[in-house]
C-alpha cells in the first residue's frame, strides 16, 4: 500500500465519520442537506477528510433514505425507527456504500461502520450494526460476500 493510499483511505474513513454526525444532525434537526454540508465542511473536524466523498455520502444518503431504510428494514429484527439514532446513520451510510458503491469492498464498508459504531453508538451496538451489515451485504453482494478470499 503506498503512502497515498493511506491517506485516501483516511481521508474517506474521516467523511464516513462527518458523513455520520451530519446525517445525525440532519435527524435531529431537519434542513437541507447543503446547509449541513457547509456547516461540517468548515468545521475543524473537517480537516483531512475526502469532502467530495463526504458531501456525495450526504446528498444521496438523504435523498435515498427511504430506500435504504426499507433495505434495513428487511433483515432488522426491529423497526429502523426503534434504532438508536447514530447507529440508524451509521446503518444508511453502510447500505448506501453496499448497494451505490460497489468500488468499496463490501468488507471495508463493514469494518469502517462497526468502528464508528465502537467509537459513537451505544455499548455493544458495533456487534449489531455488523451483524445487519453482514446480512445486508449477504443479500446485495452475493457474489463478493460468498467468495472466501485467497486460499493460504
Amino acid at each position: 500500500m503506498t503512502s497515498a493510499d493511506v491517506r485516501a483511505k483516511g481521508s474517506r474513513t474521516r467523511a464516513r465519520r462527518l458523513a455520520m454526525q451530519a446525517l445525525y444532525q440532519h435527524e435531529v434537526n431537519p434542513q437541507d442537506w447543503r446547509g449541513i454540508y457547509k456547516q461540517m465542511k468548515a468545521s475543524e473536524s473537517a480537516k483531512g477528510a475526502d469532502l467530495e466523498y463526504f458531501e456525495g455520502l450526504l446528498k444521496d444518503v438523504v435523498a435515498d433514505s427511504t430506500r435504504l431504510s426499507s433495505a434495513l428494514d428487511e433483515v432488522l429484527d426491529r423497526p429502523f425507527s426503534q434504532l438508536d439514532p447514530v447507529e440508524r446513520a451509521i446503518l444508511l451510510i453502510g447500505v448506501f456504500e453496499l448497494t451505490d458503491r460497489p468500488d468499496v469492498p463490501y468488507r471495508v464498508v463493514i469494518n469502517e461502520a462497526v468502528e464508528l459504531a465502537r467509537r459513537y453508538g451505544a455499548t455493544g451496538g458495533h456487534r449489531y450494526v455488523n451483524g445487519v451489515l453482514d446480512k445486508c451485504a449477504a443479500r446485495m453482494r452475493t457474489p463478493e460476500a460468498s467468495d472466501p478470499g485467497p486460499a493460504e
